[in-house]
């Protein structure tokens, strides 16, 4: 994650004096709460009718979830870049291109 937004997603968040509520079962939860709004907008809709018709919504939310990403990522003492990287190793472990390219199962299913 580009250093220079989190800072400006931290720099918000200090200038509000908020990080005194942010403990990390909270934003865990918080999280869980904007990705469900996110998905709320593709409820009973094709990707193609929700992006028509909802996409500054699902702009909005989807920058929620990343902006409690990092207040979690923060809270927790964790660097966003090493987390990923760490997961996509583990993943390319799970789904070696051999096995998984074009196919949409779960790595115990392959």
């Amino acid at each position: 994650m580009n250093e220079e937004i989190v800072k400006e997603v931290l720099d918000f968040r200090e200038k509000r004096n908020w990080k005194q509520f942010h403990n990390a079962k909270d934003l865990a939860v918080s999280l869980s709460i904007e990705a469900l709004e996110l998905l709320e907008n593709f409820q009973w809709k094709t990707t193609e009718e929700a992006l028509s018709q909802k996409r500054e919504s699902i702009e909005d939310e989807l920058a929620d979830v990343l902006i409690y990403a990092i207040y979690l990522a923060e809270a927790l003492n964790v660097k966003l870049e090493d987390v990923i990287r760490n997961k996509l190793a583990k993943n390319e472990i799970k789904y070696p291109i051999g096995k998984a390219y074009g196919r949409k199962e779960k790595y115990t299913e392959l």
